[in-house]
């Protein structure tokens, strides 16, 4: 009873809550992070102080025999609320109508937490439950009743939340779609869980036992649960990691391109880590932009169509044939540059034509171009 099927899901939240964390001090008013930020949290917690060990250390240094149990009651009522309000932002946003039905609901909340306390402050638990609290104690005067407020609400929210998740998850797609049906197998789970602890329960009122429930499937049930319906709300937030990675790839990208040209142009090539991921390429991006500008005596239209015309030849799609032959042009501008050998008027005139036409593609044609001319030099140094 070493308590590692609960400190191992407790562990992995707190590193999510952690990751978070910066986030959450940078938006603290942000009601949606709170609402996130609160959720990974409860989660944990909900772990760690459901664990035998941590129950029994609670226990003894509060001095109250089982005032885990309605700790812990506490803190899975806090999550679920968590789940439903974050549920509520996430389809509604932040309007007036949703921050009156998200203080209903805290009401709600707060209200369970209070008859769950006063109950056990009612009731008689002299006897230390570590796993079994609900079934030993299911017939006990206001125990019972605590029993029943905690189990009932969990209950409520495990209907509700799936509910609205696959009604919304009809009408949506991507990440957000995956997300909500993620929701709807973790509160799935979680709903088993309020089901079995209710079935023993009841078992014992009338005089059965299926204790088996409460302690042998139920726990298993709550972490599966609690770990897909954490999951669930994370995933809708890929679609923000998949556009950092791009933009981390794309800044890389630039880099053997950025570096070149400013070796060309005389300019410092020292790159600042100072700032985020977003300004650092914007400002990489006007680098090249202008950079570029420098090459158009060296530009030749010519290079650009011959290997444009040489791509398309050999199976390249338009924008690739085109993004290779305009790394080319740049590749070659710039060993003209270094040479300081200028080329004709007439095709110096089509050559800046080709590169304003470059240059107009803004960002994206400029990545696009980067990662060519990266793998153009590697090709060349390979070949030497």
């Amino acid at each position: 009873m070493d308590g590692s099927d609960y400190y191992i899901p407790a562990a992995a939240l707190v590193v999510g809550f952690l990751v978070k964390l910066p986030g959450l001090i940078r938006r603290r008013r942000d009601p949606m992070v709170r609402a996130i930020a609160g959720l990974l949290f409860m989660a944990s917690a909900g772990f760690a102080f459901a664990a035998p060990p941590t129950i029994a250390v609670v226990n003894r240094t509060v001095g109250i025999t089982n005032v885990s149990g309605p700790l812990v009651y506490a803190i899975l009522s806090v999550f679920n609320t968590c789940c439903i309000i974050l549920l509520a932002y996430w389809r509604e946003g932040l309007g007036p109508d949703v921050q009156r039905l998200v203080r209903r609901w805290v009401a709600a909340c707060g209200t369970v937490i209070v008859l769950i306390a006063v109950a056990f402050a009612l009731g008689d638990a002299p006897v230390e439950r570590l796993r079994d609290l609900d079934t030993h104690y299911a017939s006990t005067p206001w125990i019972r009743e605590m029993i029943v407020v905690y189990l009932s609400w969990h209950l409520v929210v495990g209907v509700v939340v799936p509910t609205m998740c696959w009604r919304w998850s009809r009408t949506v797609d991507g990440w957000l779609r995956a997300g909500l049906l993620t929701l709807v197998a973790g509160f799935a789970f979680s709903t088993g869980f309020g089901v079995a602890k209710a079935a023993a329960v009841v078992a014992r009122w009338t005089g059965g036992d299926l204790d088996f429930l409460s302690t042998d499937l139920a726990p298993p049930l709550a972490g599966m649960g609690a770990v897909l319906t954490t999951a669930g709300f994370l995933l809708p937030q890929g679609r923000r990691a998949v556009a950092a990675w791009e933009a981390w790839r794309t800044y890389r990208w630039m880099r053997p391109l950025w570096r070149r040209l400013r070796t060309v142009t005389g300019l410092p090539v020292s790159a600042t880590w100072r700032g985020p991921l977003e300004t650092r390429l914007f400002d990489r991006e006007t680098d090249i932009h202008d950079d570029l500008l420098a090459l158009a005596p060296y530009c030749d239209a010519r290079t650009m169509t011959a290997c444009r015309d040489k791509a398309v030849g050999e199976g390249a799609g338009p924008d690739d044939a085109w993004a290779v032959a305009a790394a080319t042009m740049i590749a070659y501008a710039i060993a003209a540059k270094e040479s300081a050998v200028e080329i004709g008027e007439e095709s110096q005139e089509s050559g800046t034509a080709a590169l304003g036409a470059v240059l107009s593609t803004g960002p994206r044609g400029i990545a696009a171009i980067s990662r060519q001319y990266g793998a153009l030099r590697h090709h060349t140094v390979a070949a030497s």
